[in-house]
């Protein structure tokens, strides 16, 4: 008998193995599907998770692409299926579907600098083109992550962070909106980090994620700084349901954010992130 083919449409069961707090509302899963074959991911996609008896969201691979099979996903409780989620323990079981969507674009990063512009969460979904990129240092120019979180509190992968520093073959800026306690680093937008960020336009790519809002701003700072339009990725969140570009829940003017993205070239974009009506 041949084998059977998978619907896309119907969650499969894999397990938490881990459950990691990474801010407040905030937690880090690492979910193992027994028995699947490691097909991998680009990073940049993301999965559709099931809380069972709850209902189903889209949530972002925040992984090493190196190791398929464990599948990292780190989620903000903002509703009732983020909020079942992030409170599935070791053992538990929870619904999966993809890979789906559209990646980074790494082979164009291929001897060119690579700025990384992060807000809030929107560090979860780079944080596995910034693996793939470490993990093949040679190959590309200046590497920068600019990153920006609302308090000291909220920066994600902290520890990281500051291990992805000694390397010393990576510039990172954090900048926080607030600062409380004994912080001593930036304060402000993160988009203000772009002005001194150290990378050659005419030949850098530039690769944002976070808040619609921040990354209107992000894409002004970058253009300013003398990128082209075709050289600046953003990655959408929209409301996106069944993932495989049928329900139109997610549409973006004539783009489906789950089938033509998420991760789009900025030039594809032009208008639409300004019209707060779509």
């Amino acid at each position: 008998m041949g084998e059977r083919a998978i619907d896309p449409m119907v969650p499969r069961v894999a397990r938490v193995v881990r459950r990691r707090r990474d801010g407040p509302q905030t937690w880090t899963l690492e979910i193992i599907e027994e028995g699947a074959a490691d097909t991998g991911f680009a990073p940049g996609q993301f999965n559709m998770l099931t809380a069972f008896g709850v209902g189903e969201a889209p949530i972002s691979l925040s992984g090493d692409p190196a190791m398929p099979a464990r599948l990292i996903h780190t989620i903000r409780a903002v509703g009732p299926v983020s909020g079942a989620l992030i409170r599935l323990g070791p053992g538990q079981p929870v619904g999966l579907r993809g890979p789906f969507g559209s990646g980074w674009p790494i082979d164009q990063m291929a001897g060119r600098d690579v700025v990384i512009l992060a807000g809030g969460l929107g560090l979860a979904p780079l944080r596995p083109v910034v693996y793939r990129l470490l993990a093949q240092r040679p190959r590309y120019g200046q590497l920068t992550l600019l990153y920006g979180a609302r308090s000291p509190g909220e920066i994600l992968f902290r520890r990281e962070i500051e291990n992805w520093r000694r390397r010393l073959d990576i510039d990172i800026a954090v900048t926080v909106d607030h600062a409380v306690g004994e912080w001593h680093g930036h304060v402000g937008v993160v988009t203000a980090l772009v002005p001194r960020a150290a990378f050659d336009p005419p030949h850098a790519i530039a690769l944002v994620c976070g808040p619609e809002i921040m990354m209107r701003f992000a894409t002004a700072a970058l253009r300013d700084a003398g990128l082209a339009e075709e050289a600046i990725y953003l990655s959408l969140e929209r409301n996106m349901k069944c993932a495989v570009g049928f329900c139109g829940h997610c549409q973006l003017g004539p783009l489906l954010v789950c089938r033509d993205g998420p991760v789009f070239r900025y030039d594809r974009l032009r208008g639409l992130l300004a019209k707060r009506e779509i």
